[in-house]
């Protein structure tokens, strides 16, 4: 789930509220590859190696006149846009398989590591960027975006380079009848989104976006491409949900879409803390997971204002009874009722009544910012006192915005362990903590709304491990220690238990299998489990 617009009559945040889909999207870094050097490898010999096999216009060098624009294109968090930042020696980007398959080879071959994107708004920017010095270059997979719908079968074939935008107005323009549940925002890329688990308004209904892929391909670490039966189901089931840095790199998902009815309704309502906000919040938390299924209400808390935002798979008629019989405190009204079809509703949610479905195929932003993102996940209800204070905090100078996204239905009822994807039984919702600022040199300045409201929050959400979500990547958790050229086990775990429970394991050892030399490596990618 990803932020969305939220009415106000500040300038400041009304610029702000637009920021929340164009940066804060959900991790989009697909798989970042490393190896142990090849003796006598370099550079110079990576190169020669791949324009044997990948045309001389899909590569840039650093010395390219296009290379800094290519880099930059899907930067979101211009913190990373720094003379510090450590930058690719060579961008590839590739239009088939064959093109990653020989990337992949020449990597291994010479020793160049690879790091590769499909949307490149991952929160830590791990798939364009190191957080230390090293030679590596950038697999860009944004001219792999091709969606190939089969409406008969209710299925499609999606590039890991295509957005989410690009499968929503594909599926709806082969029929109306069909969906897909992913994130709200249009610009996110398939390949990290699915390769973390990847939700939206539809999660209460429909699950994770990864619960419905039922074949893929993939490069693997020694440059096979491997569909579904030939990579095997560890592999098949490690790639939907586990984070998609460490295995290899999915060139394309076949996903079955969902059935959508004619007419869904939306609604947006704003109370303030001194229209009740706190006691509204403090009931949603238990209403929200408990209600049917087919309507799904999330909340957006910025200073002292709360958004419940709702997509309700039917009509307002069918709505408004509902809303009485079980959230009456909230006071939604006929008037709140916004009626549309499924697809009108992708980008009214995020852009506003003013949004058109041709949106959904724009690919860029011209709006961007600083910013630091947390996640937690909430099993037991916070007490309304908590509320109080949370709202205290939300009205601190600098306070970013909470997004919080209720579970039950759908994402609750599949067992912890289906997918890597562990956040799902007696969950009641998952919280975002967004920061983001603006300003000449900001980027120096310290992160610390986020990390105190971090800290604050410790009692109050889940313990042992302390939970959360992969696609919110945040390497304050851990990063991964290298021992002879080989991620550390214990190293990974301490981050890796955060995002998976107890899938990690499973994915630490299928990582051994496919993988045993850590070639496909970044930051927090899953380590080995050799023993």
């Amino acid at each position: 789930m990803q932020p969305t617009t939220m009415a106000t009559s500040s300038p400041r945040a009304s610029a702000l509220a637009l920021l929340l889909c164009a940066c804060l999207s959900a991790s989009s870094f697909h798989v970042a590859i490393s190896g142990p050097p090849a003796p006598g490898g370099g550079k110079d010999d990576f190169l020669s190696c791949l324009t044997k096999a990948v045309p001389p216009r899909l590569l840039f060098a650093k010395s390219s006149p296009a290379y800094g624009s290519v880099w930059s294109s899907t930067v979101r968090n211009i913190k990373f846009l720094s003379d510090k930042t450590v930058k690719p020696l060579y961008i590839v980007t590739p239009t088939e398989p064959c093109h990653i398959q020989a990337t992949v080879s020449c990597g291994r071959r010479h020793g160049m590591r690879l790091r590769v994107r499909s949307g490149g708004h991952d929160y830590e920017g791990l798939s364009y960027r190191s957080d230390k010095a090293e030679p590596f270059a950038v697999v860009d997979l944004s001219k792999m975006r091709k969606v190939r719908i089969d409406g008969k079968q209710a299925t499609a074939w999606v590039d890991s380079g295509a957005q989410l935008g690009e499968i929503y107005y594909a599926v709806a323009k082969e029929t109306p009848k069909l969906g897909f549940p992913a994130g709200v925002c249009a610009t996110i890329g398939v390949g990290g989104h699915f390769s973390g688990g990847g939700f939206g308004m539809m999660l209460r209904k429909y699950g994770t976006a990864a619960d419905l892929v039922v074949d893929a391909k993939v490069v693997d670490a020694e440059g096979r491409l491997l569909d579904r039966k030939a990579m095997g189901e560890d592999l098949f089931w490690a790639i939907r949900g586990g984070g998609g840095a460490s295995f290899g790199i999915v060139v394309s998902w076949q996903v079955k879409l969902v059935p959508v009815p004619p007419t869904v309704t939306v609604f947006q309502i704003h109370r303030g803390v001194k229209d009740g906000a706190v006691d509204l919040v403090a009931k949603w938390q238990q209403v929200a997971p408990s209600l049917p299924e087919d309507l799904m209400i999330r909340i957006l808390a910025m200073g002292q204002d709360a958004l419940f935002e709702a997509l309700f798979l039917g009509t307002c008629k069918d709505l408004l009874p509902l809303m009485n019989a079980r959230f009456p405190e909230l006071g939604m009204k006929q008037a709140d009722c916004n009626e549309m079809s499924w697809i009108q509703s992708v980008p009214f949610i995020p852009l506003g009544k003013s949004a058109t479905v041709k949106d959904l195929l724009n690919r860029t932003s011209n709006i961007r910012a600083f910013g630091k993102y947390k996640s937690d996940y909430v099993r037991d209800p916070i007490p309304r006192g908590v509320w109080e204070k949370i709202f205290g905090w939300l009205a601190k100078p600098g306070a970013g915005v909470m997004i919080m996204d209720p579970y039950g239905g759908r994402i609750s009822a599949i067992d912890d362990d289906a997918t890597p994807f562990p956040h799902r039984q007696g969950m009641l919702f998952n919280i975002q903590y967004v920061n983001y600022w603006f300003g000449e040199g900001a980027g120096a300045q310290p992160n610390q709304w986020s990390r105190d409201m971090y800290a604050f929050m410790e009692p109050y959400v889940t313990k042992n491990p302390r939970q959360a979500y992969v696609n919110y990547r945040d390497m304050d958790l851990g990063v991964n220690q290298v021992v002879g050229d080989v991620s550390t086990y214990e190293s990974g775990k301490v981050w890796g238990e955060k995002y998976f429970k107890g899938n990690f394991e499973r994915l630490a050892r299928t990582k051994a299998k496919v993988d045993p030399t850590d070639f496909f490596r970044n930051e927090q990618s899953i380590p080995p489990l050799l023993k």
